[in-house]
């Protein structure tokens, strides 16, 4: 298990949090937390509970199990046992109904804040959405260091490890296998946490040859076929690796909470075919590009739109998906979830901070060939983008 999170770090993102809800949402009164991943930025443990931050008091972390594992793992001052959310109301001194209370309104389902607003009434329920991931994409040292860590193992494991694992005839189900148990002893936590709604994905999105680009409902250039229709993830019982295979590997990466997001491309028992090969190296060659920009003032929308715009016709074909199915941008935050704000699409109009971290994944599919490209996970830096994950361009030849 690793260590508490510093009071002194939790008292500083608390401290943010409500200078970000001053200036986003101004004479806000109470702030609930519901979502695990906000309650273990706050307070260092994720339990069954809610994080109440009021305005003009100090923030309770009311815990419905278990209160003793959240007393042992956090340094939060103050956390408190509830057997329903009426034990939290009956303590939080309150004049009367509030006119709007604050929820993570992209992830608490409808039913749950109906229970809530029985014991914490109120004319409307409100978003604090953008304030609580305004405050998360700027990572402090500590969050670095974290990151740092993660971003070595998970390096060595796809440009070291994933070589010895590829053999002729198993199944992308059970690569898959063999990759969770190598990433696990390597220091993987096991799991990367999404933000987005009913995001399901398994190890990696992986897939050798042209399974890397089969479509997904996921909103990412590459692709799976997965086991089946029911669990469209880990990869097919049924392909096996064969001689001349482009092998696809997509990865998120855990380790205290942090993730990595990370692509290497292998070739299996010969090189890929001059013209994919030429499509990846101008994919690497583009995230260089990019990286450079990564530069604290920059627009993520700004960097977007002027990449694609230096992109010839021919290339964009096929640029960052396969026929019609395009990811609309070219790189996403990372952090506690592997897909947070910053994002460099349209649209998103605020500046780089340094210290962000986004993962840059410009990728490429190449038809009866599969998915080429890259994607390491970058720091804002004054001197552009620096890489937590590697550099190694790829594609890694593996013998048949």
């Amino acid at each position: 298990m690793t260590s508490k999170v510093p009071l002194s770090e939790l008292a500083d993102r608390m401290e943010r949090f409500r200078t970000a809800m001053d200036a986003r949402q101004p004479g806000w009164a109470l702030a609930a937390f519901f979502g695990r991943v906000s309650q273990y930025y706050l307070t260092g443990t994720m339990q069954d509970g809610v994080l109440l931050v009021p305005r003009d008091q100090e923030a309770v972390f009311w815990v419905r199990r278990s209160h003793e594992r959240a007393l042992e793992e956090s340094s939060f001052p103050d956390i408190r046992p509830m057997r329903s959310f009426r034990d939290a109301a009956q303590a939080l001194r309150s004049p009367g109904p509030r006119p709007v209370i604050h929820i993570e309104a992209e992830l608490v389902p409808v039913a749950l804040v109906e229970r809530f607003r029985k014991h914490f009434p109120c004319a409307a329920v409100g978003s604090l959405d953008a304030a609580i991931a305004a405050v998360q994409a700027i990572k402090s040292p500590y969050e670095l260091a974290l990151i740092e860590r993660t971003g070595a193992a998970h390096r060595q494991v796809l440009e070291e490890f994933v070589p010895a694992l590829l053999r002729e005839g198993i199944s992308e189900a059970e690569f898959a296998c063999d990759l969770y148990g190598r990433m696990v002893r390597a220091g993987h936590e096991g799991v990367v946490r999404f933000h987005g709604f009913n995001v399901d994905i398994a190890v990696a999105q992986l897939g050798f040859g042209v399974n890397s680009l089969y479509p997904t409902s996921f909103d990412g250039p590459g692709g799976c076929r997965g086991v089946s229709p029911a669990a469209p993830v880990l990869g097919s019982r049924d392909r096996t690796l064969r001689k001349g295979d482009l092998v696809f590997v997509d990865t998120g990466f855990s380790m205290g909470g942090y993730s990595t997001d990370k692509t290497m491309i292998y070739a299996f028992g010969g090189p890929i075919p001059d013209a994919a090969l030429e499509a990846h190296r101008r994919c690497v060659d583009l995230q260089a590009r990019i990286a450079a920009d990564l530069k604290p003032g920059a627009i993520p929308a700004e960097i977007y739109t002027r990449t694609l715009e230096s992109l010839d016709p021919e290339f964009l074909s096929n640029f960052m998906g396969f026929g019609d199915r395009r990811a609309r941008f070219l790189g996403h935050g990372v952090g506690l979830y592997i897909d947070e704000p910053p994002v460099l699409a349209e649209g998103f109009e605020e500046p780089l901070t340094e210290n962000m971290v986004l993962a840059l994944e410009p990728k490429k599919g190449i038809p009866e060939v599969g998915m080429v490209g890259t994607e390491n996970t970058y720091v804002v830096t004054p001197a552009g983008g620096r890489s937590l994950t590697g550099a190694l361009a790829g594609p890694i030849l593996v013998p048949g």
